[in-house]
């Protein structure tokens, strides 16, 4: 079954359900081929090829709701996914605020975001494993203190999701992606340290070369040996991009929907209130061509666009799906995220900060004292309170340099300080996810050490 004969099977469920009952339907199809191949020692070790497909219907009578999925996209396959819905719909309770959006709020990006390559869609099995290849070989030729290697991996995906529902919408879109990247161990008298590193892409030609990534893995490894335990101090703390995205992830759960009506945020409440440094712009925006949080519609058929999050430091807006959005009393921002079945959640688009003017050496010459970050263990964060704590590794700065590598600490603050606390933000801002971030430094956190 080719994807274009989804959209006629989606009209095909929104008819059924509403001739069995339901006041509203919408129906979900996606359909994907994911590749993986990983490498270790220059030997292939893992091959997966692997195809998915299914279909899942959402109905309301009147407030009730209920849902149902299938991978059968036969005629009888359908028939048994919506009656199953439908019944589920009559024995639940009735929500007040369970609905699908309102007609004038539905509709489709009509410019094109790139999210499909065939090239991709073409690439030789031999040339993916060949890349994975190279990068290893590369990582592992670096410096004779790489001396192991947990592998070099490609991985590609296409995929393509169709949605429709019974207040008039339907659409439909198909992306790519695929990634590289390389695991070295480096070793020197008894320590021993891994890292990585990766390159992403819709398209096969905007991955980073192989060699290259193999050795930024591999430098990153070397420079890892020999790490030490510091003293318990306050310093300022620099976080590298790969660092910095996870803390954008933990604004994201204090800003979403849910969180906000259940009071389960440090942020509920605050709209229009200075929550971060004036140099604080945080952005969810779905319309950029060929990044990976980019679409033409959410989940519930709601067109993306770009909401402001955080404006130079004041807090504007909500991430809201359908639902949320009307518990709260206010419009949805085009936030809904889910799989093929159930209500929908709230995901984020390309969810980033905006860049600073200074690059990140000019950052570092500025410290005379201080922890560059490159990796964080653990989850010891609570967005209900701010409270955040994470184990951290990375290379202490004397002087403006990179003096010495960090390991077995701990760094502490609260959300609302490090907002509020932010000193420079580099202009080294890298899409390499849905999630990004430059290089971030915080004027003071306590460094837990020995």
């Amino acid at each position: 079954m080719t994807f274009d004969a989804l959209p006629e099977i989606a009209e095909s469920v929104i008819r059924q359900a509403r001739e069995a009952g339901a006041t509203d339907a919408e129906c979900t199809i996606s359909n994907g081929e994911e590749f993986s191949a990983t490498v270790r020692m220059g030997e292939l070790e893992t091959l997966k090829e692997a195809g998915s497909r299914g279909a899942g219907v959402r109905v309301l009578i009147g407030r009730r709701m209920g849902s149902s999925y299938t991978s059968d996209l036969t005629p009888e396959g359908i028939r048994y996914m919506v009656s199953s819905a439908i019944d589920l719909a009559a024995v639940t309770t009735e929500d007040p605020h369970a609905s699908l959006p309102d007609a004038d709020e539905l509709g489709s990006l009509q410019t094109d975001l790139r999210l499909f390559s065939n090239d991709v869609a073409g690439l030789p099995t031999e040339l993916k494993i060949d890349a994975a290849k190279r990068a290893e070989a590369a990582a592992l030729a670096f410096d004779p203190r790489i001396t192991n290697s947990e592998g070099g991996a490609f991985d590609s995906n296409i995929g393509g999701r169709v949605f429709a529902n019974s207040r008039g919408f339907a659409g439909s879109y198909r992306w790519t992606y695929c990634s590289l990247s390389a695991v070295p161990v480096a070793t020197s008298g008894e320590s021993m340290e891994r890292d990585f590193w990766y390159t992403m892409a819709r398209n096969f030609a905007g991955l980073e070369d192989a060699e290259s990534v193999g050795r930024k893995a591999a430098e990153r490894a070397v420079r890892r040996l020999g790490a030490v335990k510091v003293d318990t101090q306050k310093v300022s703390v620099i976080f590298e991009p790969r660092v910095a995205r996870s803390l954008l992830g933990n604004l994201f759960d204090a800003v979403e929907g849910r969180a906000i009506y259940r009071q389960a945020s440090f942020l509920a409440g605050k709209l229009g209130e200075k929550v971060a440094d004036e140099r604080i712009t945080l952005i969810d925006d779905g319309t950029i061509p060929g990044l990976f949080g980019s679409e033409p519609f959410d989940d519930e058929g709601v067109p993306s666009r770009r909401t402001p999050v955080i404006e130079r430091g004041v807090f504007k807006n909500y991430l809201l799906n359908t639902y949320t959005a009307r518990k709260l009393g206010m419009k949805t921002t085009g936030n809904a995220a889910r799989g093929i079945t159930g209500n929908a959640g709230i995901g984020h688009h390309n969810f980033f900060l905006e860049a600073g003017e200074k690059s990140p050496d000019e950052i570092l010459r500025g410290v005379k004292n201080g922890f560059f970050v490159t990796e964080l263990i653990g989850s010891g964060v609570n967005t209900v309170t701010g409270d955040y704590s994470r184990g951290a590794v990375g290379i202490w700065i004397k002087d403006g340099e990179l003096a010495f590598p960090v390991s077995e600490v701990t760094i502490a603050s609260t959300l609302q300080e490090m907002l509020n606390g932010i000193a420079e933000i580099g202009n080294d801002l890298d899409f390499r996810g849905s999630i990004s971030a430059p290089t971030v430094m915080i004027g003071e956190m306590t460094v837990a050490g020995r």
